[in-house]
């Protein structure tokens, strides 16, 4: 594993940041909102071949959004590589609004303001799909080996959000066409998801649960011939609180911290008369070495022994299944693995303040990855995730200018490794 302070230099001197930068604002001004992904997934066809990719392949999920993906041959050594990302964002909604009169206005536009790149999807997660583009372009051209084989996969559907999408139907025709021999099997996996160039070794799982609680409705005037649920939902929230509190008393785990149950909505109501239904929206944290078939059993238990009328009925939905029917598994890659710990260096030889081991404050779509393929995989790439999804979405051009020089630095170490153990 050879970081020496030439290799970088080497690397620093090659990188066309005028290039990269390029390529980074096609990628914004190519609009991917989910169920919108054509136009960048074809972008990226392109920058594949340009790339002297094998394979490129584009091919719809579901009519109208494709993936793409492809493989690059390189003269080293190494396990099979696998890069991905996915190609939708979130809504622009609010966004001009917010930058009217600015050179920030057009949320596609990726102006450059006080050294940063501001736009919808640039940090989440463009730059880090446009950072294993440049990474792979600089290796060759510091005249410097890649790895015996890259994969790359972009893929849609990971951003919740739009109606009738966001489940992840993108990665999951992707890892059927690896088992069907139409895409090649990887070794281990990189998920560019934004992590200031840290390295994402474990992530949150969770489960979206929808209840509706349903008594009878009755004129105001007399609520006897009435079943208030909404007075049945305040008892089921209480109910969900206490069980949140019992989860934060479980566990916790060093990167990701402990598990814990939110309330994101509760509608009830009627016009002028005892509330017939309420329904409760709610979010849950796993944490790795937990699971999902035992929380939503816990869960469920929790809400029935709420005290409730006889004759009040609950139903549990659950509509933000990913590589399980009622969410998101959580995933741990320990920190030694050699290819870990050969990320982390390459990211200290570039930046000495990051390159640390951290855990994912998100759920995205390594487990996939992780459990369906059997490659392990961690998250890493440039950009910030605390403003992604806002109208202030924008990544620092210095990291990653930074991303891409310690990529390829990676790329070029992976390559010198003859037996490396993934």
């Amino acid at each position: 594993m050879s970081f020496e302070s030439g290799r970088i230099a080497k690397l620093r001197a090659a990188l066309d940041e005028a290039e990269a930068l390029a390529l980074l604002r096609r990628a914004i001004a190519a609009a991917s909102v989910t169920g919108a992904e054509k136009d960048f997934a074809e972008l990226l066809a392109g920058e594949l071949k340009a790339l002297g990719a094998a394979g490129v392949t584009v091919k719809d999920f579901a009519p109208g959004r494709p993936n793409v993906w492809g493989a690059l041959k390189g003269q080293g050594c190494g396990p099979r590589l696998l890069l991905a990302g996915h190609t939708d964002t979130v809504h622009v909604r609010g966004w001009a609004e917010r930058w009217t009169g600015t050179e920030r206005a057009d949320p596609f536009g990726g102006a450059v303001v006080d050294g940063e790149i501001w736009g919808r999807g640039s940090g989440d997660l463009k730059a880090g799909i446009c950072t294993t583009l440049a990474a792979a372009r600089l290796v060759r051209r510091a005249g410097l080996k890649l790895p015996r084989e890259i994969l790359f996969a972009f893929v849609g559907d990971e951003e919740s959000g739009e109606p009738g999408s966001g489940v992840s139907a993108g990665m999951k025709a992707f890892v059927k066409a690896v088992r069907a021999g139409e895409a090649p099997r990887p070794d281990i996996a990189i998920y560019v998801e934004p992590t200031r160039l840290n390295v994402y070794a474990a992530q949150m799982g969770f489960l979206i649960c929808d209840i509706t609680v349903s008594g009878r409705s009755a004129y105001f005037g007399v609520p006897e011939l009435g079943l208030d649920a909404l007075k049945a939902g305040h008892a089921v929230l209480s109910a969900l609180w206490a069980h949140s509190e019992t989860l934060e008393r479980t566990a916790r785990h060093p990167l990701v911290g402990g598990p814990f149950l939110l309330v994101t909505e509760v509608r009830a109501g009627g016009y002028i008369a005892v509330p017939g239904e309420c329904r409760i929206s709610l979010i849950l944290k796993l944490i790795p070495g937990q699971n999902l078939d035992d929380a939503r059993a816990a869960l469920e238990a929790a809400v029935r022994s709420a005290p409730l009328e006889p004759e009040i009925r609950l139903a549990f939905s659950y509509p933000a299944g990913r590589d399980h029917a009622v969410g998101g598994t959580p995933t741990e890659i320990p920190a030694e693995t050699p290819f870990v710990r050969l990320l982390t260096e390459a990211a200290r030889s570039v930046r000495p303040d990051r390159g640390a081991i951290e855990g994912a404050p998100y759920w995205s779509e390594a487990p996939f990855l992780t459990t369906a393929l059997g490659a392990p995989t961690v998250y890493w790439a440039p950009g910030d995730i605390r403003n992604c999804h806002t109208i202030e979405e924008r990544v620092e051009l210095r990291e990653y200018f930074d991303g891409v020089v310690a990529f390829a630095a990676f790329l070029a170490a992976l390559a010198d490794e003859p037996a490396f153990d993934a």
